[in-house]
């Protein structure tokens, strides 16, 4: 199926591995893991985002005659959960998930029809502090997979500091200002004609200019810090009461530590119309400059839903963009399947006792596999150094009969004999240590030294 993906085993590693960063971060911050079902009622998503959000769904009409889709981001779902026990939820809620999600739309780098976003949100608190909450998280949610300050930058903006520029500039009307903005979402990928005639049709049926308002938009995009900011809108009181919300956020950013990671990005805007206050972008720095992240304070979004009025912020981040930048990087770890240990029994009477020991070494938490078969040694030890075993356990007769495990170290091609009443202690001290060096027995030349510690068949008699 295009743009949707098969995971191997390795890619399956990869992806637990993924998932595994992005909880850890999440849990401590101290957010608590939710899930939903990925198929939905096709109005939860046509009322968040209208309907032409339909032709970009997998959307259907079921055995039932209800009409479905499945989940093209995890928000939705979200906002309806939060609603339906908005009453009884301690806040502020703070709630991470990790789904697969789905978009009918053109397959290029970075972005497939199918793939996995983690999202992170906070419920019933109003005011900046969260907004830095979730921005931190972000920045540390990267972190996690080894991106540095030079990997990546937030690109920081505000809705809300956009409509009262508008407003300031002659475009007060908040449903024309929301259609201006989505041709400021589109600055970075057209070119200035193009962006002209967008604006001209956003303008339809006023008296201003879009040329001018282009030029004023550009101007407001070059104030790239606060304290541009705060001089250009100086004696602009209800400006400068958004920008104290602004001077509280970088500040608790600073004071969390992540304020290296944050620049002041006025292009940055969120297409999605439901969002309502602070927006932001993690953007991977390079050649590329994808985005691998993207949020913001969205207010009215649970009552819209059917919900209370409920302040809300969050953000998502996918994991093919971030794949694709760990793997450019360097940063992905290598994926190993190999067992701690692999038991070989060298008779049908040392199988009996090679799993019993399989199974106890299992149970206290150490990967153990074990040849199916008996067989010759030889076939046995290569079996288990093509696992990628660094330990052979074997059995044979002798071994079982004096109570001992031979443990062989496959790498150095050595093995010492420890007792069996003592194995679980004995291979933990392995797995942390490795194999203790001991003064080399010697050998009576009786033609079986492959059953004794010295570990050389037919060796000389010393």
């Amino acid at each position: 199926m295009p743009g949707f993906r098969d995971f191997y085993p390795e890619d399956c590693a990869i992806r637990n591995y993924t998932f595994a960063a992005w909880r850890e971060a999440a849990r401590r911050f101290g957010f608590s893991e939710w899930d939903a079902p990925a198929l939905e009622p096709l109005e939860l998503f046509t009322e968040k985002s209208g309907e032409e959000i339909v032709s970009q769904l997998f959307n259907f009409e079921d055995k039932g005659g209800r009409k479905v889709s499945l989940r093209p981001e995890m928000t939705p779902s979200l906002a309806r959960l939060i609603g339906a026990r908005a009453g009884t939820l301690r806040r502020p809620v703070k709630w991470f998930g990790i789904g697969e999600n789905y978009r009918y739309e053109k397959q290029q780098k970075g972005r497939l029809r199918a793939f996995y976003q983690f999202n992170a949100d906070i419920f019933g608190e109003p005011g900046p502090s969260a907004d830095a909450e979730v921005i931190a998280l972000t920045v540390e949610a990267l972190r996690a997979f080894g991106l540095q300050q030079k990997d990546f930058k937030i690109r920081l903006s505000d809705r809300t500091l956009w409509f009262l520029f508008l407003a300031s500039v002659g475009l007060e009307d908040e449903a024309l200002a929301t259609k201006a903005l989505g041709v400021v979402d589109k600055l970075e990928r057209v070119s200035p004609e193009d962006a002209l005639d967008m604006m001209k049709k956003a303008l339809e049926g006023t008296s201003l200019d879009a040329g001018t308002l282009l030029a004023q938009v550009r101007a407001f995009i070059a104030l790239d810090s606060l304290e541009a900011l705060k001089k250009h809108f100086a004696g602009n009181a209800v400006i400068e009461s958004r920008l104290a919300d602004w001077t509280t956020l970088l500040e608790t950013l600073g004071a969390l530590g992540v304020a290296d990671f944050v620049a002041v990005d006025l292009l940055i805007v969120r297409g999605l119309a439901y969002y309502t206050g602070f927006v932001f972008e993690a953007f991977q720095l390079g050649s590329e400059g994808r985005a691998l992240a993207g949020g913001g304070r969205y207010d009215k979004l649970v009552k819209k839903l059917g919900g209370p009025d409920m302040p809300a912020v969050g953000f998502g981040m996918g994991d093919v963009t971030l794949r694709n930048l760990l793997e450019e990087r360097g940063l992905m770890p290598e994926i190993s399947f190999a067992p701690d240990f692999y038991a070989l029994a060298l008779s049908e009477d040392a199988r009996r006792a090679a799993l019993e020991d399989v199974g106890n070494l299992r149970r206290i938490g150490m990967r153990v596999e074990y040849a199916f078969k008996t067989g010759k040694f030889g076939k046995l030890i290569q079996a288990a150094e093509q696992t990628g075993a660094r330990y052979a356990l074997i059995y044979g007769p002798d071994e079982v009969a004096a109570g001992v495990v031979k443990v062989r170290d496959t790498r150095e091609r050595r093995e010492i004999a420890f007792p069996r009443a003592q194995l679980a202690a004995a291979l933990a001290d392995v797995l942390d240590n490795g194999l203790p060096v001991v003064e080399e027995p010697v050998c009576h030349g009786d033609g079986h030294c492959e059953h004794c510690t010295c570990g050389k068949k037919d060796a000389e008699q010393k």
